[in-house]
């Protein structure tokens, strides 16, 4: 059976050392989070992942979900119980405000919690994370009855949420949405309509399921514009807060996909069931966005924790099986044969996949430090610079995380050979499960499109120029000769993105279709980019770590290994990505329609 194992002090030292965040203890929470309190988070979140959520991945990954003939759904054995303990640990409040019942902790924190739970049980981790992200649409755009009426129960995790958005014939364009809401006369609204792909739309881990619905008031505008946002409890909610009624809301089916079998991805029915009018009418776009965006860096998130779990277990399998002899002599004499470890190939595929693993993490949690100061900071351009840089590092997080984590999925399952292609060995899992990444929440070549089209001229490229404006200083602040392995093929690579962009701002606008076509490559080279950014901040941190004790001289020679592997064998593509951007549109749209 696939193992996992937490990687604690990776990040201890990226909190610690590298984004010190220490610095930031004048926020709401932070003060709160002593290096005392994240040790103790690290390693009590560290357990229920390894010993609770992982010996229930497999397993669950076989049995799935059950769609009973009364609509009812029953997750895989085990889940209850893993689901229960993380409910009882208090886990799902950790960054929820103490309003509503949560710790009021800093969300760099959860978003570390949810990596570990994303290894340890991709499909389990799901109905935390999606209930998360409901709490923060409710938090923003919530009445006051709403939130008394939700959030404490949702935060302790005794209820859960969804969102639904996509129907069968309306995915990513949203504007053709044709579930409807009519209003009653005690101000609520019957819901009728069909949603599909609803993840954790109906279960048996929790009491209550929050949906929140998007749906067209009888009479509003077509497009996006007439769209409003409705909560809509699977059990009717009562003053006191209590879960009475069955609500007119039902799963018709459980949707037969390639990978998460054990989350419950469901078909909604409404028929005329009762919601409520989250925020504005016709503005339901806007609150909805606050949980995609949520959801989008906790699924970026999913694919780093899907490249991580597999590079542990293919890394255990490489050095320990042995097949053939080393290059320069035989390693191991004594053996039949050499681990495979000694093969570089193999060095390679491990490589490639940790150098991402390590760059990803620190990138993730530079991210969700960003969210933590745009959204408790009190000074105003502090938040301002913060909220611009999780704007742009959103679709790149989602967009390359999951790609990346799915293609390294695969990488780890090639180093096992015929073994990685055997069920039995787990490995197969971690790559269907990691697929669907790439896909929910906004395909990534949409990610890209709104990186592209939005996120880069928003406020004439502020955000933008604000990123390369911190790569530039750091490089010339670190420009000494022990730096020089990490700064020079990073500002190389910045360079390149900086002529990508300037090439984007002269082409795509007289032609679109240069933007839509390079857009991905741009995603990717801004992610190589940050990545890379983020290498050299970590090699900063161990150069000056290296000469402790206690084991800590290794690992941070281990650290500049690897950014050195980073900066040699994956930041050249920067040239390549560059290059295929700049071709332009011709090729891409030149076949006509009739020849595909």
């Amino acid at each position: 059976m696939p193992t996992y194992k937490a990687p604690v002090d990776d990040v201890r030292f990226l909190l610690t050392d590298v984004l010190q965040v220490e610095r930031y203890d004048n926020l709401a929470g932070f003060a709160d989070a002593s290096p005392d309190v994240v040790d103790a988070i690290l390693g009590e979140g560290a357990r229920l992942c390894e010993e609770v959520f992982t010996p229930t991945n497999q397993a669950g990954d076989r049995e799935g979900c059950t769609r009973h003939p009364d609509g009812r759904v029953t997750t895989p054995t085990g889940f209850r119980d893993a689901y229960r303990a993380y409910v009882e640990g208090g886990w799902m409040g950790l960054s929820a405000p103490a309003d509503h019942g949560g710790q009021g902790l800093p969300s760099y924190l959860n978003t570390v919690m949810q990596e570990f739970l994303s290894s340890a049980n991709l499909a389990l981790g799901m109905y935390p994370a999606l209930t998360q992200g409901a709490v923060a649409a409710l938090m923003i755009h919530g009445s006051d009855e709403q939130k008394r009426l939700y959030l404490p129960n949702m935060v302790s995790g005794r209820w859960t949420g969804t969102m639904n958005l996509t129907e069968p014939h309306c995915g990513t364009d949203l504007g053709l949405l044709t579930t409807k809401a009519v209003p009653d006369a005690d101000g609520s609204y019957a819901i009728t309509g069909t949603k599909i792909f609803i993840s954790a739309g109906e279960h048996d881990l929790a009491e209550n399921i929050i949906h929140l619905v998007l749906a067209r008031i009888e009479g509003a505008p077509a497009g996006t514009k007439g769209i409003s946002l409705f909560v809509v409890p699977k059990m009717l909610v009562g003053e006191d807060g209590s879960a009475g009624a069955r609500n007119a809301v039902a799963c018709g089916a459980i949707e037969r996909k390639m990978g998460i079998h054990g989350n419950a991805t469901c078909v909604m029915n409404y028929d005329g069931a009762t919601g409520w009018l989250v925020g504005e009418a016709h503005r339901g776009l806007n609150a909805m966005f606050v949980m995609m965006n949520e959801a989008r860096l906790a699924v970026g998130v999913q694919g780093l924790a899907q490249s991580e779990v597999a590079y542990q277990n293919a890394a255990a399998y490489a050095k320990e099986r042995l097949q053939g002899r080393a290059l320069t002599g035989a390693a191991e004499p004594s053996r039949p044969a050499d681990p495979i470890i000694v093969h570089p190939d193999v060095r390679r595929n491990l490589m490639t996949i940790r150098a991402f693993n390590e760059g990803a993490r620190a990138l993730v949690l530079w991210t969700a430090l960003a969210a933590d100061v745009s959204h408790r900071s009190e000074d105003a351009a502090e938040r301002q610079a913060a909220d611009d840089r999780l704007g742009l590092l959103t679709p790149v997080v989602k967009g390359v995380l999951t790609d990346l984590g799915f293609e390294n999925a695969v990488r780890a399952q090639q180093v096992l050979g015929g073994h990685g292609y055997i069920e039995e060995w787990g490995m197969s899992q971690f790559v269907r499960d990691a697929r669907i990444a790439m896909i929910y929440e906004g395909a990534n070549g949409v990610q890209a499109m709104d990186l592209v089209g939005r996120k880069l001229p928003r406020d004439a490229g502020r955000a933008v120029m604000a990123f390369f404006g911190e790569i530039e200083g750091f490089c010339r602040d670190n420009a000494d000769d022990v730096m020089k392995p990490y700064v020079e093929p990073l500002a190389k690579g910045l360079g390149q993105l900086q002529g990508s962009t300037m090439w984007f701002m002269n082409n795509a606008f007289a032609k679109p279709d240069n933007a839509g076509a390079g857009a991905g490559e741009f995603m990717h080279l801004m992610g190589l980019v940050a990545m890379g950014y983020m290498w050299a901040r970590m090699a900063k941190a161990a150069l000056a770590r290296r000469h402790e004790g206690d084991g800590v001289a290794a690992r941070m020679d281990a650290k500049l290994v690897t950014g050195r592997f980073y900066m040699e064998r994956m930041m050249p593509e920067a040239g390549a990505l560059a290059r295929r951007i700049e071709a332009g549109s011709d090729a891409v749209m030149g076949l006509p329609r009739e020849m595909f």
